[in-house]
Parts: C-alpha cells; sequence; structure tokens
C-alpha cells in the first residue's frame, strides 16, 4: 500500500494491549492510514470505529502495508503471530518487550524472511503515547538506513531516538535505564518506610525527597567520565571508605526505627567488598566494574 493522500505512510498494528491500542490511535489521529490486528478480535472494535481498518489475520496486517509494528507479549509471540505471514520486503519494527539476545536473534530471522527489522525498546506509558511534550520516547536499534526512512513515522506516536546499529542496543538501553529507575524505586521506598512510624508527613517528606533524588542525579554524568577517563581519585569528595562507613549509620538506623535493611545491604555489602580489595580512596564508580565481572 503506498502513502495516503495526505502523505503519511500506512502502517500495520499487530497487538492491541494497552500499549499497542495507544499507538494505533495516535498513527490515526495525526492522518496515518493504519491496519490492526489482535488475537482477541473484539479488542480492534474501538479503532475500527475511529478509522482503522481491521484485518482478519496476522498475515492479512503484513500484507496490507509496508510498515509492521508489533506490540505483542514476548518475542514467542512475534515468531508465532508471523509464523505464516510473508515478510519479503517488509519493515517490521519490534516494540515487544524482550532481551538484547532476542532482539539480535529476531533481526536475524528477519532477514533470512527477506524483512529488515528495527528493534524497539518503549521509554513511556501508554498515557503518554500521543501526548506532545509528555517526556516519553521510543529507543530504536538496527540499520540506520530503516531507521531513516521511518523517522517521522515512528516520532509520531513519541520521541524517536536512534541508539546504534547492533539490533540488541534499544532493548540494552531499555533494561538499563529499568535497572536504574528500579533501584531508585527500591531507595524511595526504603526512605518512606524509615518514618513511617513518625510523626512526620508523607506528602512533606515526599517533596524533600524529590528534590534530594534531583540535586544527586547529575552523579551519572560523573560516574560515564570516570568510567571513560579511568580516573577514580581526582577531584573525589566523599570516597568509598567514607560511605562504607556511613552505611553503618544507615543500617543501624533502619534497625532502630523496625525496618528490614533488605533493600540496602546487598548494595553496601558490594560497596564494602571493594573497599576491602583496596579502593577506598577512589569515588564509588569502581563498583561498576566490579559487577561487570
Amino acid at each position: 500500500m503506498t502513502d495516503n493522500a495526505f502523505g503519511k505512510p500506512p502502517v500495520s498494528v499487530l497487538g492491541l494491549g494497552a500499549m499497542g491500542t495507544a499507538l494505533a490511535r495516535a498513527w490515526l489521529a495525526a492522518g496515518h492510514e493504519v491496519t490492526v490486528w489482535n488475537r482477541t478480535p473484539a479488542r480492534t472494535e474501538p479503532l475500527a470505529a475511529a478509522g482503522a481498518r481491521v484485518a482478519a489475520t496476522a498475515a492479512g496486517a503484513v500484507a496490507a502495508n509496508e510498515l509492521v509494528v508489533l506490540c505483542l507479549l514476548d518475542d514467542a509471540s512475534v515468531g508465532e503471530v508471523l509464523a505464516d505471514a510473508d515478510l519479503t520486503g517488509k519493515d517490521l519494527v519490534n516494540l515487544t518487550t524482550g532481551t538484547p539476545g532476542d532482539a539480535r536473534a529476531r533481526a536475524e530471522w528477519a532477514r533470512r524472511r527477506g524483512a529488515r527489522l528495527l528493534d524497539g525498546g518503549i521509554m513511556a506509558v501508554p498515557p503518554m503515547i500521543g501526548v506532545p511534550d509528555s517526556g516519553g520516547y521510543v529507543l530504536y536499534s538496527g540499520p540506520r538506513a530503516l531507521f531513516d526512512t521511518h523517522r517521522d513515522t515512528l516520532a509520531v506516536p513519541s520521541g524517536a531516538r536512534y541508539v546504534g546499529e547492533d539490533p540488541g542496543f534499544a532493548a540494552l538501553h531499555d533494561v538499563a535505564l529499568l535497572s536504574a529507575m528500579t533501584g531508585m524505586f527500591a531507595g524511595v521506598h526504603h526512605a518512606f518506610a524509615l518514618i513511617r512510624k513518625e510523626d512526620i508527613a508523607p506528602g512533606k517528606f515526599a517533596g524533600l525527597l524529590a528534590d534530594w533524588l534531583v540535586a544527586m542525579a547529575p552523579m551519572a554524568h560523573t560516574t560515564a567520565e570516570r568510567l571513560e577517563s579511568g580516573d577514580r581519585t581526582t577531584g573525589v569528595v566523599s570516597n568509598l571508605a567514607m560511605m562504607v562507613t556511613g552505611n553503618a549509620t544507615l543500617l543501624r538506623t533502619a534497625d532502630e526505627q523496625g525496618v528490614s535493611t533488605e533493600l540496602l545491604t546487598p548494595y553496601t555489602e558490594l560497596m564494602a567488598r571493594h573497599l576491602e580489595d583496596g579502593h577506598g580512596e577512589e569515588d564509588g564508580s569502581g563498583m561498576v566494574d566490579l559487577l561487570a565481572r
């Protein structure tokens, strides 16, 4: 199928969970012709009412357009759904959550079947899709020429950020960012647990906590600089020896407040081990190498 009368490339969307539906709605709202398919046909009905074309089969949805977006349950679902589809000449954009290894294997699988594949990692939740300046974006990896071909279309639902030719890089960036987020969530929950039994309003404390986390966020840049330069000691204000000493107070306070230390102890024990290895004058960036062994 060629571009529609408005010059907008048509898109097929396979998988209409909350995210897939949000993506399809965003392309429809921007004037793209959208063909949809879902294993449970009832989920196509609201989009059909909004102007989407409904394919009876996944193979039919693939046949309808050159650009095919997949937003399915997992990597195995991608293989199952596309088993009977003719992928020759198709450009697949796989927004299904998976690992870097999944993405690399799926890119090769697509190549053998005559298709090109971009893998994507969605750094947004469905309500952010199609909302300008929401802060959400999608990471893409795979052939640069393929990304450039579809850049404008991919940027419609959310910001589009290209992270490299390696098909696994989008998933790797996605998981790395989510891992950092998970650690932050753990710290936030531990902080609230510490004050939970006291006469401290969580709402007021939240402002202090959020501001403190924002103030500490630039350490990501400092860590990157030290990893690239290899210099772990110049300009260090709080070295590892000081931090390990301070960790004892964190753990004792948790004990006094009747709060489990299970969110803190894995990291504090790792810090102590790095100190024992003779890195007391460094900052904490050396922990990266310790973890990566």
